[in-house]
């Protein structure tokens, strides 16, 4: 078992900013769990028990629907350099989206960028740090701009529709709350 913590120190905080992947992981009551890496400029530690993540439009939308449902959320960093470190953070999120009012509150942590479906506000209950002697080493050699190309072909009509239509349900046919209230 790896050392607990119950919020992030500054040498955990120092070890997120440098990774370029992390993984989130929920789950509903009952149904699939899922577990998504997440890249690009989408992570803000707020705290040392805050987190927001901001997530771009993607084929599913897994994580808006399971926090609905139940709010827990781990997230995740494996060091693929030098450092043998896996680093998970464990606690409750709530989901904003465009339609709700601190939305543009939120959103001011980031850099604009067209395709930002949802931001993720974690609250941190633990952190758990182990060593990561298995995790391989990789060599990070840049973002990928498909996301951008994509976004910019799809223009804002476009994505709003993308959304109503394939990011309206789990996989197992949950609402994401993408569309706005009810």
């Amino acid at each position: 078992m790896g050392t607990q913590y119950d919020a992030l120190s500054d040498a955990h905080i120092k070890l997120i900013g440098k990774q370029h992947l992390f993984f989130c992981a929920t789950a509903a009551p009952t149904g699939f769990v899922n577990v998504s890496p997440k890249g690009m400029d989408s992570l803000r530690v707020l705290s040392p028990n805050r987190i927001l993540w901001r997530n771009f439009t993607g084929s599913g939308n897994e994580t808006a629907g399971h926090l609905a449902q139940s709010n827990r959320m781990t997230l995740m960093w494996c060091s693929f350099t030098r450092q043998p470190i896996i680093l998970r953070a464990y606690g409750t999120a709530r989901t904003i989206h465009p339609h709700d009012t601190d939305w543009a509150e939120m959103a001011d942590h980031f850099p604009p960028q067209p395709g930002m479906r949802q931001i993720y506000d974690m609250s941190i209950d633990m952190v758990q740090k182990s060593c990561g002697y298995a995790v391989p080493f990789f060599e990070h050699v840049g973002d990928r701009d498909t996301l951008k190309h994509w976004t910019d072909d799809k223009g804002e009509d476009g994505i709003r529709t993308y959304w109503t239509e394939r990011n309206a349900k789990t996989v197992d046919g949950a609402p994401t709350g993408i569309e706005g209230p009810a």
